[in-house]
C-alpha cells in the first residue's frame, strides 16, 4: 500500500473531504477526522473503535500499531503502510470512517 492508494481509498468514502492539520493531510467525515497521512507519506493513521484497534494490532503487529497516550487509547492507530495490504487497509479506513461518522450525528 502506498500514500496515493491510501488517499483515493479515503477520499472514496462517503461524504469524505481532505483537510489539513499540523502539516500533513488528513480526511474528515462530517468535519471529523477519521483517518490522516504522514507528511513524509510513510505512515497513516486510522482511528479505529478502540476494541477492533487491539485486534488489529495482535492479528498484525507489522501493520499497526497503537499511537503513544491518549490519542492511542481513543483508537488512533498507526498504519505502516510499506507492510500493509491494500484490502486490509481499504477495512480500516472504512471502519474509521463509520466509528466517526457515527459519533458525529
Amino acid at each position: 500500500m502506498d500514500a496515493a492508494r491510501f488517499r483515493t481509498a479515503a477520499l472514496a468514502l462517503d461524504e469524505v473531504e481532505e483537510g489539513a492539520h499540523q502539516g500533513h493531510p488528513d480526511f474528515r467525515v462530517r468535519g471529523k477526522i477519521f483517518a490522516s497521512l504522514a507528511a513524509d507519506d510513510s505512515w497513516a493513521m486510522v482511528k479505529l473503535p478502540p476494541e477492533e484497534q487491539a485486534s488489529r494490532i495482535a492479528a498484525q503487529p507489522e501493520v499497526f500499531e497503537a499511537f503513544r497516550g491518549a490519542w492511542g487509547r481513543a483508537g488512533c492507530t498507526k498504519v505502516h503502510l510499506v507492510a500493509a495490504r491494500v484490502r486490509e487497509v481499504e477495512q480500516a479506513l472504512r471502519s474509521a470512517w463509520a466509528n466517526v461518522r457515527d459519533a458525529a450525528r
